[in-house]
C-alpha cells in the first residue's frame, strides 16, 4: 500500500493522473491496490483557478440509437429513458473515471473517455478547463425513431446547449446509423446530420465541434460540413469507445486553444458489404486497421483515421462504406490517404459473409461436438441480431430445438412484452401454462408458437425490464418485456441461468459476444432462421445508383465523386415497407 498512501490526500495531484494510477494499479497489483487508489481518486478536489485565467469551456452529450429500417418496431422516447437517459450533474457524475457511465454496458463509454482525454490534454498546456455536461440518451438498436422522439431529443440537447452559456468546443457521441419515420431529407443528409444543423443554430459556426461515430454508421456530405472532428470506431467487436471519446477530447482541446486546425478528407465507396467478417483483428480487414495505425504514427499532421463499414438496413440512398482522415491542416496529405483507404476497402469487397447454417445443421453440430460437459455451443441467431435492430422475436430456432434438440438443454431469449406484462397480471411462479409466443411485434416475419410450460422464474433486470422464464422439456425460454439484448452472460444471469447448466445457448448478437462467451462456448454457430438482419434483405431497399453487392459495380469513383458534391435535390426515406412493415 506505500504506494497508493504516500501519496496524499490533499488533492495535489491532479485527476488524471490518479485515474491513470488506478489503471495501473489494477494490471499490476490485483484489486487491492485499485480499491486504494480509486479510493485517493474520490478525495481528489478542484483544482484552483489561476487568478484572471481564462476558463476553456467545452460541452459534451450523446444521442445514440442505430435503426434498421426494416423493424416495424418504432423508437420512442421512453425506449431511451428506460435504457440511458442522464443530464447535467448526474451525467458528470456518472463520467467520472471511477463512474459508471452506462450501467449495463459498460462502465466507461465515450463520454468517460472524454472527460480523461480533455482534462489530459489541458492539463499538460496549463489550460484551466470547465467541462458542462448536457444530455445523454442512448437506446437499444431497433426501428426507426418516431418524428416526435427525434426532435424533442434534438430540442433537449439544443436547450442544454444554450443554458451552458460561450462554449469553446463541443463533443457529441453520436452512432452514424440513426433513422427516423417522417423525417424527409436531401440525399446529402442524414438525421444526425440535421440534428448537427439544428444544434449549429444554437451554438454557431465558429464554435468546433468533435463527434464519435459507430463503424457501422453512414457519413453523409452534410455531417462532414458541420463539425471539425469525426473519430469513429477502431475495433470490432466495439471495444474502443473510451478510447475514441478521449482522443476527440485531446483533439476538440487543441483545436479551442489554436494549437490544431483540423481538416478532414473523405471518400464514400458504393459498397454494403465485404470484408467479412470486418473483425479489425481477422484478414483482410486486419491490414487495413493496422495501415490506419500507420498513418497516425508517421506524420504527426494526421490526427484521426477512420474506416466506416455500415449498417446494411440503413435506408438511406446513398449508403456505402466511407474512409475519413482528419488532419491539422494538411488537406494534400489527408486526400491522399482517405483515397489510398478507399483502394483498400474496394479491394477486399469480394470478401462477402458465409452462408450461415440452418438451426438443424447447427443442432447436429452441437450433438457432435466434444467436451459437451465442459462447455457449451453458441448459437447466434443471425436473422434476429437485436444489436442490429430485430424485433428479437423470431421462433425458428425454439421450434427447431424443441424438435430435434432432445437431451440438449437450451436458453433462447425472445421478446414478448404483451405476453410477459399478462404472465405478471395473471400467474406465478410454479404455475404450468400454455401461452402462444412470438408473432406479434413482427408477424409478416415472424410466426407464432404455441407451447405449454411451468414458470420457474420472474425476474427483473435493468434496460431489460420484466422477464419470465420458461421450462419447456429441455428448454428453458428466457421472455423479455424489453429488449432481448443477449450478449453477455449477466442477461442469463439475472435470469437465474447458470452458464455451467447449458448445452445450447442462444445470442442475439452479431460480434460483442465472441469476446464475452469466449471462456465458455466450445462451439460457435451463425443460425439463419430468416429475419430482419439476414443480409440478403438489404437489397429491398432503394438507393440512388448501384451499390456491391446488389449491383454489379466495377468502379467506385464516380458515386463517391456524386456523394461529396451532393447540393440536397433528392429526397431520403425508407421505402414504405422497411418502415411499416
Amino acid at each position: 500500500m506505500s504506494l497508493i498512501e504516500g501519496m496524499g490526500s490533499s488533492g495535489e495531484l491532479d485527476a488524471a493522473a490518479l485515474a491513470r494510477l488506478v489503471r495501473s494499479a489494477g494490471r499490476r497489483f490485483g484489486g487491492e491496490a485499485a480499491e486504494a487508489a480509486r479510493d485517493a481518486l474520490r478525495r481528489v478536489r478542484p483544482r484552483a483557478r489561476r487568478p484572471g485565467a481564462r476558463v476553456l469551456r467545452i460541452a459534451y452529450g450523446r444521442i445514440n440509437q442505430e435503426t434498421n429500417a426494416f423493424s416495424p418496431v418504432l423508437t420512442t422516447l421512453e425506449d431511451f429513458r428506460e435504457t440511458h437517459f442522464f443530464e447535467g450533474d448526474d451525467l458528470a457524475e456518472k463520467c467520472r473515471w471511477l463512474g459508471t457511465e452506462a450501467p449495463g454496458f459498460a462502465r466507461n463509454a465515450e463520454l468517460s473517455g472524454f472527460v480523461a482525454g480533455a482534462i489530459a490534454a489541458a492539463e499538460a498546456r496549463g489550460v484551466e478547463l470547465e467541462l458542462v455536461p448536457l444530455l445523454s440518451a442512448w437506446a437499444v438498436p431497433s426501428g426507426p425513431l418516431t418524428r416526435a422522439c427525434f426532435d424533442e431529443l434534438t430540442a433537449r440537447m439544443g436547450e442544454k446547449l444554450r443554458d451552458a452559456g460561450p462554449l469553446d468546443g463541443v463533443y457529441l457521441a453520436l452512432h452514424g446509423a440513426m433513422g427516423v419515420a417522417d423525417l424527409p431529407l436531401p440525399d446529402s443528409e442524414g438525421p444526425e446530420s440535421e440534428m448537427l444543423r439544428r444544434l449549429r443554430e444554437v451554438v454557431g459556426n465558429e464554435v468546433p465541434i468533435g463527434v464519435t461515430l459507430d463503424l457501422h454508421g453512414n457519413v453523409t456530405k452534410a455531417l462532414v460540413e458541420r463539425v471539425q472532428i469525426i473519430q469513429g470506431y477502431r475495433t470490432n467487436p466495439h471495444r474502443d469507445h473510451a478510447d475514441v471519446g478521449a482522443r476527440v477530447g485531446r483533439l476538440l482541446v487543441r483545436t479551442a486553444i489554436g494549437e490544431i486546425t483540423p481538416r478532414i478528407s473523405w471518400r464514400s465507396l458504393p459498397m454494403l458489404l465485404g470484408g467479412s467478417p470486418t473483425l479489425d483483428f481477422w484478414p483482410p480487414m486486419r491490414s487495413i486497421f493496422r495501415r490506419m495505425d500507420e498513418l497516425e504514427a508517421d506524420d504527426p499532421r494526421v490526427l484521426a483515421v477512420t474506416v466506416m463499414t455500415v449498417h446494411p438496413w440503413n435506408a438511406h440512398r446513398e449508403l456505402g462504406w466511407s474512409t475519413l482522415v482528419v488532419t491539422d491542416d494538411a488537406r494534400e496529405t489527408g486526400e491522399r490517404h482517405a483515397e489510398e483507404l478507399a483502394d483498400r476497402c474496394w479491394a477486399v469487397r469480394d470478401a462477402l459473409p458465409p452462408n450461415f447454417a440452418g438451426p438443424s445443421e447447427a443442432i447436429a453440430a452441437a450433438r457432435a461436438a466434444p467436451l459437451r460437459k465442459l462447455r457449451f455451443a453458441v448459437f447466434a441467431d443471425a436473422s434476429d441480431v437485436v444489436s442490429a435492430g430485430a424485433p428479437g422475436e423470431n421462433t425458428a430456432l425454439l421450434r427447431a430445438l424443441l424438435e430435434e434438440g432432445k437431451g440438449l438443454v437450451a436458453y433462447v431469449p425472445l421478446r414478448d412484452p404483451s405476453l410477459v406484462a399478462e404472465l405478471w397480471r395473471d400467474h406465478r411462479v410454479g404455475e404450468r401454462v400454455e401461452v402462444t409466443v412470438g408473432g406479434k411485434l413482427d408477424p409478416r416475419r415472424n410466426a407464432p408458437l404455441t407451447v405449454t410450460a411451468e414458470i420457474v422464474r420472474m425476474p427483473q433486470a435493468h434496460g431489460i425490464g420484466r422477464m419470465v422464464v420458461l421450462h419447456v422439456d429441455d428448454v428453458y425460454l428466457l421472455l423479455v418485456e424489453g429488449p432481448a439484448l443477449a450478449i453477455r452472460p449477466a442477461f442469463y444471469r439475472n435470469a437465474g441461468l447458470r452458464m455451467r447448466d447449458v448445452d445450447i445457448l442462444v445470442v442475439k448478437n452479431f460480434f460483442p459476444f465472441l469476446l464475452f462467451f469466449a471462456p465458455y462456448a466450445r462451439l460457435v454457430r451463425f443460425v439463419r432462421t430468416r429475419g430482419v438482419t439476414d443480409f440478403d434483405v438489404a437489397n429491398e431497399l432503394a438507393f440512388a445508383g448501384p451499390v456491391h453487392p446488389k449491383d454489379h459495380v466495377d468502379d467506385w469513383h464516380a458515386a463517391d465523386a456524386r456523394r461529396r458534391a451532393l447540393g440536397g435535390s433528392a429526397s431520403q426515406r425508407a421505402p414504405r415497407s422497411a418502415v411499416s412493415a
